[in-house]
């Protein structure tokens, strides 16, 4: 009797959750836009990424690469750019660090003095 009841629960529970699952509409997803600002050719903006790119390691050097890449930056994260950045808060100042770091004197006076090893010297039998 328990057997046949427990199984009519569960089958009525089944049933309920699948015309739950049925009926439920899904959410449409969020579509936020990339374009930088209206006017603005998103292509030439590609195009001076993808030179700077192929410029190497001359490119950290570049400012105008610095400039675009900071633009770029900005964009990504959907800061402004009209806008300065300051920290948050609860950020750390530059200057703060885990550890305190040892002044250049103080390190190498913490060092002790490297022994060169001595030449070998051919046996003498």
């Amino acid at each position: 009797m328990f057997a046949r009841l427990g199984a009519i629960v569960f089958v009525g529970v089944a049933i309920t959750a699948t015309v739950i699952e049925l009926t439920r509409k899904e959410e449409e997803p969020e579509v936020r836009s990339l374009a930088l600002r209206p006017g603005v050719d998103v292509e030439a903006i590609q195009r001076q990424l993808r030179g700077c790119r192929d410029m190497g390691e001359a490119a950290i050097r570049d400012p105008a690469c610095l400039k675009l890449w900071a633009a770029n930056r900005d964009r990504f994260l959907g800061q402004n750019p009209e806008t300065p950045r300051t920290p948050a808060p609860d950020a750390p100042t530059p200057t703060a660090t885990i550890a305190p770091t040892p002044a250049p004197d103080s390190a190498l006076k913490e060092t002790a003095p490297v022994m060169q090893p001595e030449p070998a010297r051919p046996r003498t039998h």
